[in-house]
């Protein structure tokens, strides 16, 4: 009999058909909004496979009876139980790298979008109005100091699409020593955190949701930013204080925010974002292209097909 594959959320249809090739699959992306038909079909399959959405968690790891593998379309973990995974003998597979490119291009638009300050003109310049004095106070990106909290695969591009653009790249990450190889081979100053945030125009972070990261970002780190620097989140929400986080921008203490990841999502209607100027919201997209779908995919079916075949 052949293996049973279960695919609760979306994944690209070529490799879709790939594992459909091989093995028994029921693709279903919308499955993961039916927790209990979600719960019922995952207790006959071998391998589940899941987006962020999923929580691989309590009840449903329960119903995970039979399950081996558990393939992951990204690469943060904090919706799977990955501990409680490691002891029932279920491998874990992320699709490590796969969207890193499309993370990285998403800090360095959201950082040149926030300084420039001008792309929320359109519907006025189109309504006759002319707000040319408003919009020539825009910053260049080249010269400034772009700080990277945490230095992994997605930060050191980031890094790199940075330096073509003439900024300047700090970073602090305690999982790497100073004397590291990478430091020098990225061009990359290391920096304690502290010395981070106060000489970065733009920071940017790159570390997973765990109890040392919560609340990372809070008022009194904020407030050691720059003058008018601006915050990308495309990690976990959490990570930032959110409530801070509007409070120093309504101020006018920072320059301005991008945030793909929050505490709630999608947000709750009436949130602490509601009339907040110069702050970008995206729903947890940066690491989603047409290109990198692809290549997440992909990866995931040939990891697992490697997994099964080798089982």
């Amino acid at each position: 009999m052949r293996p049973k594959i279960l695919i609760s959320e979306f994944m690209d249809a070529p490799a879709v058909e790939a594992l459909r090739a091989k093995f028994d699959v029921a693709y279903d992306a919308g499955l993961v909004d039916r927790p209990d038909e979600l719960a019922a079909a995952v207790a006959g399959a071998d391998v589940f496979i899941v987006r962020n959405r999923t929580q691989v968690k309590g009840v449903l790891l329960d119903a995970c009876k039979q399950v081996k593998v558990i393939g992951r379309l990204g690469v943060g973990l904090d919706n799977i139980d990955v501990a409680t995974c490691k002891s029932r003998g279920i491998e874990v597979i992320p699709a490590t790298g796969a969207n890193a490119l499309a993370v990285a291009e998403y800090v360095i638009g959201a950082a040149m979008i926030l300084l420039r300050g001008a792309y929320a003109s359109s519907q006025a310049v189109a309504d006759g109005k002319w707000p040319r004095n408003a919009l020539s106070n825009g910053r260049e990106t080249a010269g400034k100091t772009l700080g990277l909290i945490g230095f992994g695969g997605i930060g050191q591009l980031s890094a790199q699409l940075a330096r073509g653009l003439g900024m300047r790249v700090v970073a602090h990450d305690p999982l790497i020593p100073a004397g590291a190889s990478v430091w020098k081979a990225q061009e990359t100053s290391p920096a304690t955190l502290d010395e981070l945030l106060a000489q970065s125009d733009v920071v940017s972070l790159h570390v997973p949701l765990i109890e040392t990261t919560k609340n990372l970002i809070n008022a009194a780190r904020l407030g050691q930013m720059k003058a008018n620097a601006v915050l990308i989140n495309t990690a976990r929400g959490g990570i930032v204080d959110e409530a801070a986080l509007v409070n120093a921008l309504k101020s006018g203490r920072l320059g301005g925010a991008a945030l793909d990841v929050f505490d709630a999502e999608p947000l709750p209607a009436g949130n602490v974002f509601a009339g907040c100027p110069n702050v970008l919201l995206t729903p947890h997209i940066a690491g989603v292209t047409a290109e990198s779908n692809e290549r997440v995919s992909s990866m995931i079916a040939e990891r697992v097909t490697e997994f099964l075949l080798q089982a």
